[in-house]
């Protein structure tokens, strides 16, 4: 990575602490979800983040919330697959690209993500995918912005643990053989350090569905540090939680003070 992409990265994780990402791109693919419905509003309860998530077309309508000094970075996403449509069942995992890293620059990105499914079930469609996450690398690189690789398998709810840890576990090196700068996916369970030390770049721990209790996923957090990951990267677990802004606070802690989960919950009112 060229000194562009050295320098936004660094602010990322800056002065060495684990990374939060907020996402609110879930529009995207599930439409209007409850409690993101107004982008503009839940924003203003993310400035805690390092960094938000969202698609391209939102980037121009939340531009207030990047224009201050001190502003979470913004990360675009560079690409659109059909196994986030998870309303729909589709099973194909198809992706298409909605805009270049140069694209993403001139939005204001100072990161960048590409999706990538893996082991679909159709040689053609995994070719095509890792053929995806290559262009976008290559793309990335000349507009010198970073670039994270989400590591997002196929049907990975209804196969065995062990299944869905090799496949994470391979699709991680897969898109760091292929260049990205970090890799964004889920945690595994027990074996979750395996993926972090077989990664060569810095992986960050999604939090998927939202959890029952606010404590659970802070215990999320910070299991996945302990694990090894720089960072996490929650949506619903952060925009839906009773206060945000107290779970942010509480977030913070336990990713980067390694607090624990229940004394921080407890600290911020969410036990």
């Amino acid at each position: 990575m060229g000194s562009g992409g050295d320098i936004r990265l660094a602010r990322l994780f800056d002065g060495g602490s684990n990374a939060i990402i907020a996402a609110i791109d879930h529009g995207l693919y599930n439409g209007p979800r409850p409690g993101f419905e107004d982008l503009s509003a839940v924003i203003g309860n993310l400035t805690g983040a390092d960094a938000i998530l969202l698609s391209p077309g939102m980037a121009p309508h939340l531009a207030p919330a990047f224009s201050r000094r001190g502003a979470p970075a913004m990360i675009v996403r560079l690409n659109w697959g059909t196994q986030y449509a998870t309303q729909w069942g589709y099973r194909e995992s198809r992706s298409v690209p909605m805009i270049s890293a140069a694209g993403a620059v001139a939005l204001g990105a100072d990161i960048v993500l590409v999706g990538m499914s893996i082991k679909t079930g159709s040689e053609a469609v995994d070719a095509e995918n890792v053929e995806m996450v290559a262009r976008c690398v290559d793309e990335a690189r000349s507009a010198g912005v970073p670039i994270i690789g989400e590591v997002y398998p196929a049907g990975h709810e209804d196969v065995t643990p062990e299944e869905r840890h090799e496949v994470i576990s391979i699709g991680c090196r897969v898109v760091a053989e292929l260049g990205v700068d970090l890799v964004k996916t889920f945690h595994t369970g027990e074996r979750f350090s395996e993926v972090c030390r077989s990664t060569p770049v810095p992986v960050l721990a999604l939090g998927a569905k939202k959890l029952p209790h606010e404590v659970d996923a802070l215990e999320l957090a910070a299991t996945a540090v302990r694990d090894g990951a720089r960072g996490v990267v929650f949506g619903r677990n952060l925009v839906g939680a009773k206060d945000p802004a107290r779970f942010m606070a509480a977030l913070r802690e336990v990713v980067k003070a390694g607090a624990d989960a229940g004394a921080a919950a407890a600290a911020h009112g969410l036990a």
